[in-house]
């Protein structure tokens, strides 16, 4: 493609998809024409034979004397695409897709041509691979956001068109070296980092996404990938006797115990291992699974056979343990984790080895991802079609189709970019609805992130949560295995506070977009209500008929635009009165509109803001009905809510003219809000129970705890806690204060001025 092609390679990939390209060219070697075919009749006997041959011969043909930049035929670069694609069974379709993926985009062949020759399925698929390299922007950052749009709104067709793409960017990647430019190569490693490669490993092919970072890896930080590289040599020199020894063991085991089972070990790449060592703050040495063993069994029985001879054999590591055969990933991967403490190496130091237990089929799974979910049907002439299908209630798709909803709900393409990098990389918890279904959420999710994981009418419809039965604020956030019950009402509000509890892009997306709704009716109502009291005053009749018939003189398209441009102040109630009754005089408008501010209540608690205005509860101070409050207007006009006392808000002390006079209204019954304590404790027993014991006394109820720090004498809590208002965490911090085994209890961000 157009933006790839400069990263193009001289030579083709190779069958194995996990190859390392090597550093100095190698000479081309063409996979022929009879190879390819041979390869998709291999696991596809009913493929169309005369389609591969003629999309093979038509691209070698487009592309003709064109050359990539190491000089070689470009015809190299689909082929190897093509042929990457085979490793992972694709369709014939897909096949052919990667064959002419860059004829519509870099020939004079047209998506209507690709049409005639090879049919509507081949060129939808063509089609929407070439649209991802269409784009003109000014800006690299505005680029890649749309060029992600754009991406995954052609993955809302058909994911083939990912894994066309994902294969196109693997060649590039091993070919990488080949662009002069370092800035070039920087950025587009750092964009496949970021897109590609987390986009690989939430449709399941690890394959690819463990190639993608790797490569990428060594060119963004080349001096660290050489150091593990190193170590991995050196580690192998002194251990690799140690290791196959121990797989021979562990053979000898399972046989012993009547287990049909394939060993196999493996060694992680270095970028596994950079990310592994960054995540847990540990060293090279204290890694459990640099070295691993795969053991390959017929039934999921076996599995669990199978790790109960390797714990009776080897001390397990208790934290290393996962079982995503009885809690699969939504990506549909299967498989026991657990690690252990092998026998000694030859300089004496035991080393910790990583299993992975699993079926042929979970294996399949797992090595192919969603393609692995294809199912061949005969449409006969026509050659073979493919479906998507999944078992159980695991959709392989879940995270792309969360993208695709983001982007066609209108979304900033820059701003859902952030988002959906925060999606992709976000370690995954998986919570259960009542009946079972798996919902993956990103970690530190909310039960309102849980309703709009299930769908988004549900989300919409969200008052409150269950989890595990017990009602819970919709800020806690989830662990693995909660099941989480979503309380749902037709007329659910919005709360301001509902954005900044949100983790999820698409949380936030649909919580943006009801507030707009809101805001909109909001106009409507404030527009008639202001249009109604002017008439009324006027001694006229107001009808929404008389309006319609003043709309031409207005130049308005509708009655409801007419009303949201009073409500917004854009249109004077006098030219309205003017339209549908010329001639007749009002007061003043601007008191008109005075009058009507005062007697329409908005649907936020908060007095003092304009309808229709953005707002958002500061995360510093997270205010509480009761106190006094201030608003802080920002550029685009959304306004920030803070305690007047804020600490924060005295450092940065804005402008002004940016501060609005705000206070609470009347919350209705039962409204709760939030505020964070910090509480210090002498170390003892009971401890814990007495501060809950405390607190519950006085009405209130702990949404969150941690522990931040503890020493032999001293704890240090965090809690987020769920109150009335202000009075009611006041009088609740005095019960903590009198305890003789609290030394402190603040709350934090809010300053000293607790005010009752």
């Amino acid at each position: 493609m157009a933006d790839d092609q400069a990263a193009g390679e001289t030579g083709i990939d190779q069958t194995s998809a996990a190859a390392e390209p090597a550093p100095s060219r190698q000479p081309i070697g063409f996979i022929r024409q009879v190879e390819l075919v041979d390869r998709v009749k291999a696991y596809d006997p009913d493929a169309d034979e005369d389609m591969l041959n003629k999309a093979y011969v038509y691209a070698m043909k487009a592309h003709g004397g064109q050359t990539r930049a190491s000089g070689d035929p470009y015809f190299s670069h689909p082929l190897a695409v093509a042929a990457i694609l085979t490793s992972l069974r694709a369709d014939p379709a897909t096949v052919a897709t990667a064959l002419l993926h860059d004829v519509v985009e870099d020939t004079d062949a047209t998506t209507e041509d690709i049409r005639k020759l090879f049919g509507d399925e081949i060129a939808r698929l063509v089609d929407g691979v070439t649209k991802l390299s269409q784009i003109e922007l000014k800006s690299e950052a505005s680029k890649q956001a749309e060029n992600f749009r754009k991406l995954v709104m052609a993955m809302a067709d058909d994911v083939r068109v990912l894994l066309v793409k994902l294969a196109d960017r693997l060649h590039n990647m091993r070919t990488l070296h080949y662009i002069p430019k370092p800035e070039k190569r920087q950025r587009i490693a750092r964009e496949t980092m970021d897109i590609y490669a987390p986009l690989a490993g939430r449709i399941g092919v690890q394959r690819f996404r463990e190639e993608l970072e790797d490569i990428s890896f060594r060119e963004l930080s080349a001096d660290a990938h050489a150091t593990i590289a190193s170590r991995l040599e050196d580690l192998q020199k002194h251990s690799l006797g140690g290791v196959l020894e121990l797989a021979n063991v562990l053979r000898e085991k399972l046989a012993a115990a009547g287990i049909k089972a394939q060993v196999m070990s493996r060694e992680k790449r270095p970028y596994s291992i950079w990310r592994k060592m960054t995540q847990k703050n540990v060293s090279f040495d204290e890694l459990a699974d640099i070295y691993a063993f795969r053991v390959l069994v017929d039934q999921p029985e076996d599995c669990y056979a199978a790790l109960g001879v390797i714990h009776s054999n080897w001390r397990m590591i208790p934290t290393e343990f996962d079982d995503y055969i009885s809690a699969p990933k939504p990506n549909n991967y299967r498989s026991i984790h657990t690690a252990v403490i092998g026998p000694p190496s030859k300089d004496g130091r035991r080393q910790r080895i990583e299993i992975q237990i699993r079926t042929y089929e979970m294996h399949e799974t797992a090595e192919r991802g969603v393609a692995a979910h294809w199912q061949y049907k005969d449409s006969g002439a026509g050659g073979s079609t493919v479906e998507i299908v999944t078992r159980g209630q695991y959709d392989p798709y879940e995270t792309p189709r969360r993208l695709v909803e983001m982007f066609q709900s209108g979304e900033d393409p820059d701003e859902a970019l952030q988002y959906a990098k925060l999606e992709l990389f976000q370690d995954q918890v998986f919570c259960f609805t009542p009946k079972g279904r798996v919902i993956a959420l990103p970690k530190g999710a909310t039960p309102l992130d849980f309703a709009y994981g299930v769908h988004t009418d549900v989300g919409d419809q969200c008052i409150g949560a269950k989890v595990n039965g017990v009602q819970r604020p919709l800020r806690t956030p989830l662990n693995n295995g909660d099941v989480v019950e979503i309380l749902r009402s037709d007329h659910a509000p919005v709360p301001a506070e509902w954005e900044s509890i949100a983790v999820m892009g698409k949380t936030r997306s649909a919580i943006r977009r009801r507030i707009k709704k809101m805001e909109h009716e909001d106009h409507v109502a404030l527009g008639r209500s202001i249009a109604e009291s002017v008439f009324t005053g006027a001694h006229l009749e107001f009808s929404l008929k008389g309006v319609r018939e003043g709309l031409k003189r207005l130049g308005r398209g509708s009655v409801e635009d007419v009303l949201i441009a009073i409500g917004k102040g854009e249109l004077p109630v006098g030219e309205l009165v003017e339209a549908v009754y010329p001639g007749a005089s009002i007061e003043s408008d601007s008191e008109i509109r005075a009058a009507s501010l005062q007697t329409f209540r908005p649907r936020l608690a908060i007095a003092g803001l304009t309808p229709g205005a953005k707002v958002k509860m500061a995360s510093c101070c997270t205010p509480l009905p009761g106190e006094r409050i201030v608003g802080i207007r920002d550029d685009d006009g959304a306004v920030q809510v803070h305690t007047i006392y804020c600490e924060t808000l005295e450092k940065e002390d804005p402008p002004q003219e940016r501060w609005l006079d705000l206070k609470w209204r009347d919350r209705e019954e039962g409204a709760t809000a939030f505020a964070r304590i910090t509480t210090t404790v002498l170390n003892g027993v009971g401890v814990l129970s007495e501060i809950a014991g405390i607190i519950a006394r006085y009405g209130v109820s702990i949404a969150n705890i941690r522990l931040q720090n503890r020493s032999r004498e001293f704890i240090d809590f965090i809690m987020d806690v769920e109150v009335k208002d202000a009075r009611q965490l006041a009088q609740m911090l005095a019960g903590l204060r009198a305890s003789p085994h609290i030394i402190t209890a603040d709350r934090t961000g809010a300053g000293d001025h607790d005010e009752l």
